[in-house]
């Protein structure tokens, strides 16, 4: 079992921006007047931030703090 399955969110990017690509390499149909492929690729640009605040939240949560050095 992972240690910290949390990290898991930190894949997310990589499926939506490589391994989804082949399947959303479309021109049409569009999508709020863009190609979906354009769609696709703005949508991956705005839940990856997502993806690494949850992956941050999760593991802090679990007490992933132990990489921090001491402050003096």
């Amino acid at each position: 079992m992972l240690k910290r399955a949390s990290l898991l969110w930190l894949l997310v990017p990589y499926v939506l921006f490589l391994a989804v690509l082949p399947l959303v390499d479309r021109v049409r149909p569009t999508v709020l007047g863009l190609p979906f492929l354009f769609f696709w690729l703005l949508l991956a640009t705005l839940l990856t931030p997502v993806a690494v605040w949850l992956a941050w939240r999760s593991d802090r949560r679990r007490g992933g703090r132990a990489g921090r050095g001491s402050a003096g």
